[in-house]
C-alpha cells in the first residue's frame, strides 16, 4: 500500500505537483505562472522548488527570452509516480472500510 509522501504532503508542494501534473505529462510550466497560480512569493516558491528538485520530483530548465531569464519547471517520472502514490494513499485513508 502506498504511503503518504512527507515531501509532497506539505500544502505548497502538493499544489506545485498538482499544477505541474495538471499541465500534462511532459509539460513545462514557467516559474511566474506557478507563482501567480499559487499566490507565493518568489522566495517561498523557490524554497519549495528546491526541496522538490532535491528529491528529483521536478526538474528546472533555465532559458532566456531575449535578455530576460526564464525558468521552466516540469515533473519528472519519479515525481509523477510519487504524486500518484501519494494520492492513492490519501484515497486509501478516506475509502470506507467496506469498500476495500
Amino acid at each position: 500500500m502506498p504511503q503518504i509522501d512527507e515531501i509532497i504532503h506539505q500544502p505548497v508542494r502538493l499544489k506545485i505537483m498538482a499544477a505541474l501534473l495538471a499541465s500534462g505529462a511532459d509539460a513545462e510550466v514557467e516559474f511566474t505562472f506557478l507563482r501567480g497560480r499559487l499566490g507565493c512569493t518568489d522566495g517561498n516558491l523557490g524554497s519549495h522548488l528546491d526541496k522538490l528538485t532535491a528529491a528529483r520530483y521536478i526538474s528546472a530548465r533555465k532559458a532566456f527570452l531575449g535578455r530576460k531569464p526564464v525558468t521552466y519547471l516540469s515533473a519528472t517520472r519519479t515525481g509523477r509516480r510519487a504524486f500518484e502514490d501519494h494520492v492513492t494513499a490519501l484515497q486509501d485513508i478516506i475509502r470506507p472500510p467496506d469498500a476495500a
